[in-house]
């Protein structure tokens, strides 16, 4: 059997490093191998958000990259469709395999089955119910076009089968993000926190002692590209979060530009109890997250490591294709939007939370060994 896999930005990256390593385990004693083929389309071109991640993940280089790069929504998803619809008609594999939600993953099922390729998703199910996001498009039509959905939680499995999709196509599986979790937590607990700020610092070395803090992300549009949006966001960032205690923030590209745009970045950078650094990779960002007295992000994979770690939370965005990490259902986030006030309410109750990690079922560590069953069993 031959299994392409598809990867195009960094989530996916954590997604496919497990699957990876249980196909290599498989073929160790398994009498027929299964010929794995790593597709990276390269959604992230830029070695420092991509190759790095692929060493520190273990993920060996991917053995096509498509070399995309750039561009608009429309011009990414169809210059990736023209390159892999070559690429499949010469390897001719019996699954394309896709993770996540990301331009990469609308593409490339769509291709697979104009060419009667059968497709899994892993990750499959996941809905926040706002067409106006990119990723939901590409989750819905992924969906729709696969013979194969692997579903991180219930709730995901639920929206399938109210979509109307055939019960038989539909397994649940866990969340495999958990597994690269699980996998390299102890490699991240072993880093030293004074050498990430040090050796990642775009405004200064921190050096006071630092028992408590908070950290950040943020990249949407949402958040960052409307003046009206940022400019409230940076004030309560600067005099009320970093009040309170140092605020380490990781930035974005596209924060970056935008902050440097709306004439921003002087006040942000200047700041004393701001402290930015440059993108991470994964180790170093797990490491700040095991630490962080509270998360602010935009991020949905952040929202789920908080959940494992116990991290409070509070999810920068009106809407969630992951409600699992929601505190309502268990987790270890609030949705607050960018709205001030909301923001400030939720942040000062989040402070006096405890760290209290949390476990949705089959978030053990395992799902990408599920995952391969659940192809085996399919292709029989």
């Amino acid at each position: 059997m031959k299994i392409l896999s598809v990867v195009g930005a960094r989530p996916n990256f954590m997604k496919i490093a497990p699957f990876n390593r249980v196909i290599e385990e498989y073929n160790k004693t398994a009498k027929e191998k299964i010929k794995h083929v790593l597709v990276h389309t390269g959604q992230h071109y830029d070695s420092s958000l991509s190759q790095s991640f692929f060493s520190a993940l273990n993920i060996p280089d991917a053995d096509v990259n498509l070399h995309i790069g750039s561009g608009s929504h429309a011009e990414q998803v169809g210059n990736t469709m023209i390159t892999f619809e070559k690429l499949i008609k010469v390897l001719k594999p019996d699954w394309v395999v896709v993770v996540g939600d990301v331009n990469a993953t609308l593409a490339c099922s769509v291709t697979a089955k104009k060419e009667h390729i059968k497709v899994c998703h892993i990750e499959a199910g996941l809905r926040s119910g706002d067409m106006r996001m990119p990723e939901e498009i590409n989750r819905l039509v992924t969906d729709r076009l696969s013979d194969l959905l692997l579903t991180p939680d219930k709730m995901s499995s639920e929206n399938l089968r109210k979509e109307g999709v055939d019960e038989s196509k539909i397994k649940f599986v866990g969340n495999i993000m958990i597994d690269t979790l699980e996998a390299n937590k102890d490699v991240a607990a072993a880093l030293s926190f004074e050498d990430i700020l040090r050796d990642n610092a775009m405004n200064r070395i921190y050096k006071k002692p630092v028992d408590s803090y908070a950290l950040m992300t943020m990249h949407r549009p949402s958040n960052v590209d409307h003046k009206e949006v940022l400019i409230p966001l940076i004030d309560f960032l600067l005099n009320e979060v970093a009040k309170d205690q140092p605020l380490i923030w990781p930035m974005h590209p596209r924060a970056e530009k935008q902050l440097k745009e709306f004439q921003l970045w002087d006040t942000v950078f200047k700041h004393p109890n701001i402290i930015l650094l440059k993108p991470l990779g994964y180790h170093p960002m797990l490491k700040l997250n095991m630490g962080a007295k509270i998360m602010l992000t935009d991020s949905g994979g952040l929202q789920e490591e908080c959940t494992i770690l116990g991290t409070p939370c509070l999810t920068l965005r009106w809407n969630t294709e992951r409600p699992i990490t929601l505190r309502k259902y268990g987790g270890a986030s609030v949705l607050v939007g960018n709205e001030i006030e909301k923001i400030r309410a939720a942040y000062h109750e989040m402070l006096t939370l405890e760290v209290k990690p949390q476990r949705p079922e089959l978030w053990d560590g395992h799902t990408a060994e599920r995952c391969l069953q659940a192809i085996l069993e399919a292709s029989k």
